[in-house]
């Protein structure tokens, strides 16, 4: 699996970081998943099950509500539509650069947010609640000592797990404007209700009204035994494998994942974030370029240089171990270290082509946990030599480049 680190714009313009699960073989379908009331992408539960259904080819965009998390903004600015719009804001940012959101997941309030706008998104076949309120209102029930406090002076303090955040009159304002119910029975989609009966919390009537609030199909599993952040390891797996067969169902035969690079190319495009991040596509497999904060990027992936060198390294080491099994050798493990840097010509005495100025040198380094013995060694950078992207370093590409537009 890989994760990946993403920015976009929240419904008040601020960045809200955010996190791709990315599948490491084909990707079936896109999620997006949408966390509890003062909680973050970073929770437990969270982390757990887009983990879990990544390794089931499901990639899943989990991020943080404005002003929550390392998301910029104010959390005493956002409520409950402002959460909708956040997460309206993620599909977008999702079906732009990466694929559509066919599948959205949502756990407590971040539950009903993903009910709430649902209807809306054209692009999302089915929907995932977890102990979530059917009503947003709900969520007063966790500060209702403050109400009075909140009403009467426009804001008060309050302390949620451990943390404090401050809650406005408007958040009260809005939430009690709500009609979940009416979006739940309009829902259009496919619809999985999963609810602890012990859950302190939301309690379990939410999710009875939810499911007689919405229409066919839906399906209601009870998480018998779990608490509401599902805390322990195993109702967070539970609660993958039990989405991903459910969706199963429900899956496109061919998951429409935006432009895809052709069999024999790598695609790359900007991602919007930042100066420099790069969505880079090879075959089915997507991930990051970017460069070094100190250079004006994001570091959320490598520079242009380290996949570079990444790929010399990882040709050194497959060429390595081709030779060895073709030799029988059973060598220990190893390492390949690559070394990028801009060196003066004068200082290159291995260099064959002898030009004025700074080239290019990347220093590999092959290191052995244990000594594979003395013919093995005089062997390997023979050996490394070989490797096919070593040959192309080495030799004098041609680089013809065409500029089209995309309906040429």
């Amino acid at each position: 699996m890989q994760s990946l680190k993403v920015a976009f714009p929240g419904s008040g313009g601020d960045q809200l970081a955010a996190r791709l699960e990315l599948p490491l073989g084909q990707i079936r379908s896109y999620a997006i998943f949408a966390h509890c009331f003062t909680c973050s992408k970073d929770l437990f539960a969270s982390r757990r099950i887009a983990s879990e259904l990544a390794k089931r080819g499901i990639a899943v965009l989990r991020f943080d509500f404005t002003g929550l998390g390392a998301s910029s903004g104010e959390f005493a600015n956002s409520n409950f539509s402002s959460n909708v719009e956040d997460l309206r804001r993620a599909a977008h940012y999702l079906a732009e650069h990466f694929g559509p959101a066919e599948l959205l997941i949502g756990h407590s309030l971040g539950g009903a947010a993903v009910l709430a706008v649902a209807a809306d998104l054209p692009e999302v076949r089915a929907v995932v609640t977890i102990g979530a309120p059917a009503d947003p209102e709900h969520v007063i029930h966790n500060f209702r000592t403050h109400v009075a406090v909140i009403e009467s002076h426009g804001e008060a303090e309050v302390e949620l797990a451990g943390r404090h955040f401050t809650i406005r009159r408007q958040f009260l304002d809005d939430v009690r404007r709500q009609h979940l119910e009416a979006k739940i029975h309009d829902l259009g989609r496919p619809l999985l209700v999963l609810h602890a009966p012990g859950d302190e919390i939301v309690g379990i009537e939410n999710a009875r009204r939810i499911v007689a609030a919405a229409r066919h199909p839906k399906s209601f599993i009870s998480l018998d035994g779990a608490d509401h952040l599902l805390t322990r390891h195993e109702d967070a797996a539970f609660v993958a494998e039990v989405v991903s067969a459910w969706y199963g169902r429900y899956l496109p035969k061919r998951s429409s994942a935006g432009p895809a690079a052709h069999h024999d190319s790598v695609l790359v495009r900007a991602s919007g974030a930042g100066r420099f991040q790069q969505i880079v596509e090879a075959k089915r497999h997507r991930l990051l370029a970017d460069e070094p904060e100190s250079y004006g990027g994001l570091d959320t992936g490598p520079s242009p240089y380290d996949f570079v060198s990444a790929a010399l390294g990882a040709c050194t080491s497959m060429t390595l171990q081709l030779y060895a099994e073709r030799k029988g050798w059973q060598l220990p493990p190893y390492t390949v270290e690559v070394r990028h840097a801009k060196v003066h010509a004068d200082d290159c005495t291995s260099c064959a082509d002898r030009r004025s100025g700074k080239i290019d040198q990347f220093e590999r380094r092959i290191t052995f946990e244990a000594d594979p013995g003395p013919a093995v060694t005089e062997k390997i950078a023979e050996i490394a030599d070989k490797c096919s992207v070593h040959r192309t370093l080495e030799a004098r590409s041609h680089v013809v480049t065409k500029v089209e537009t995309s309906n040429s």
